[in-house]
């Protein structure tokens, strides 16, 4: 997997391109469901595999699971009227966290399409080292390597489209209302 720090720095990233003010509840919530599916590591300790439908990179890293998970949360960050759209923008920050995953190269893949197809895929182009489960080598040359990886295939690109996607934003001419009079 990628590090849970990266999951979240994603996350963060696609809020803030969702939004012009800092929300602490959409950020927070944002943040949250692009580290939720690794909740399935805690299965280790009821003896479910890695391979299993519920363990590693299984059904919390499924498309399904994504969409439910948007489903559930969009009413926590969003008016009545938005809801589609905040539900959509979390599907994606949900969803980037097995597409992260399928970039790492180690494990098992990601079982995008679970339940129904429990094959697990890797993207062909993988870049990022895998992280360790756990805290057991967080302090070592690995991941040292595993941070550099993910800061060159996922930080620096990320700030990249931010820095771009906001640039556009900025630039584009503001609507004027009937009320707004023109300059």
């Amino acid at each position: 997997m990628a590090t849970l720090l990266t999951h979240a720095f994603v996350g963060a990233t696609l809020a803030d391109l969702k939004t012009d003010r800092l929300r602490k509840r959409w950020w927070l919530v944002a943040v949250l469901c692009s580290m939720l599916p690794d909740v399935d590591v805690i299965g280790f300790a009821f003896g479910i595999r890695y391979g299993d439908l519920w363990g590693h990179r299984g059904m919390t890293h499924s498309l399904l699971f994504a969409a439910a998970v948007s489903i559930v949360a969009a009413p926590l960050v969003a008016e009545r009227g938005k809801m589609i759209t905040a539900a959509l923008w979390l599907f994606a920050i949900t969803a980037s966290h097995g597409v992260l995953d399928a970039m790492t190269n180690g494990g098992l893949g990601v079982a995008f399409f679970s339940p129904f197809d429990r094959h697990r895929y890797f993207f062909p182009w993988r870049p990022i080292g895998v992280s360790p489960i756990g805290t057991h080598g967080l302090f070592s040359s690995r991941m040292a390597h595993i941070l550099v990886t993910e800061f060159l295939w996922v930080w620096i690109p990320a700030a990249v489209v931010w820095v771009v996607i906001r640039g556009m934003q900025r630039a584009r001419p503001r609507k004027l209302s009937y009320w707004q009079p023109s300059p």
